[in-house]
């Protein structure tokens, strides 16, 4: 007998209930191929956490490595020596050996320089217009007001008096005082520079024969030109060829000097005015240096301009 068709429904068919099937245990090769172990994630985790902690300790390793490394440099290094008065005394005499210091005439010079001036007496000519040059020598600032000791042989009888100053300003000044005894004369400049500067003095009551002096002044109009020598002695007497001029008291010296260094300070090496140069002992005509010349004690100079002793 013919079976009959058979048609699918849309509708949802009862579908009959399964019937129970016991389970087949899989080959033991296709569960171990796709089947995934309970303690698999546990286990990666692990693995994970060991290869942190590793790179973790290699740091830890090279740092005390480094530290280990830097603190033997340390050690290995020479301390610093404590520099010992023989270290400084070395290198002191290191210092003077290569290097060239100044003598004590070059510092006198230095000190005294900036208060040392020219002086001109300037005449008039037989014509009375043009000027003659009458006398030249030197002077030296002791008040910076413009106070300046000189020779009264180097301006006596000058219709003007010029004063050319260490920084190249040139001025006239007026004769304010004069202590013929100790052939002396005051001059007051009429313009001073800014910075001018008064030289320090000194008494010569400790100075000795033998002292070191030096002589500043502008010999035969050359200058400034610095001279040095010692003290010859003291309260010396000298009277002038001519008879005209008797002076005593004075400093001899041996720091040549010439016509033009009159009125110029006498120097110690401290750079102290002792004295002022007025003359020198020729018994020729020649009015030139051969050892012998004085200065007035500078005590006898600053009483010429009311300046209270030393």
């Amino acid at each position: 007998m013919p079976r009959p068709a058979l048609y699918s429904s849309s509708r949802n068919a009862r579908r009959p209930a399964p019937e129970t099937v016991e389970p087949v245990a899989a080959p033991a090769t296709e569960s171990a191929a796709y089947a995934t172990p309970p303690d698999a994630p546990a286990k990666q985790v692990g693995a994970n956490i060991s290869r942190r902690h590793l790179r973790t300790l290699w740091v830890v390793v090279a740092l005390l490595t480094a530290l280990l490394i830097a603190s033997l440099w340390q050690h290995q290094r020479p301390a610093a020596r404590k520099i010992t008065q023989e270290d400084i005394d070395a290198a002191v005499l290191r210092t003077l050996e290569s290097t060239t210091l100044p003598s004590a005439a070059a510092r006198a010079v230095d000190a005294i320089a900036p208060s040392v001036v020219r002086v001109v007496g300037y005449s008039r000519g037989k014509n009375g217009k043009e000027e003659v040059e009458r006398g030249v020598g030197t002077g030296v600032v002791i008040v910076d007001k413009g106070i300046i000791l000189t020779n009264l042989h180097v301006v006596l009888g000058s219709d003007r008096i010029a004063i050319t100053f260490h920084d190249g300003l040139e001025t006239t000044a007026s004769i304010t005082g004069a202590q013929p005894e100790n052939d002396l004369a005051v001059l007051q400049a009429h313009k001073v520079p800014d910075d001018l500067a008064a030289a320090p003095m000194r008494s010569t009551q400790d100075l000795r024969a033998g002292d070191q002096v030096v002589a500043v002044g502008f010999p035969f109009g050359i200058g400034p030109s610095a001279s040095a020598g010692v003290v010859s002695g003291l309260k010396r007497e000298f009277t002038s060829p001519e008879g005209k001029r008797q002076l005593s008291n004075l400093i001899q010296f041996d720091a040549a000097a010439n016509p033009g260094n009159s009125g110029g300070p006498l120097v110690t090496m401290d750079g102290e005015v002792v004295g002022i140069v007025t003359a020198i002992l020729n018994p020729t005509p020649a009015r030139t240096f051969i050892g012998i010349g004085f200065a007035v004690p500078i005590e006898n100079a600053a009483s010429a301009v009311g300046m209270p002793p030393f």
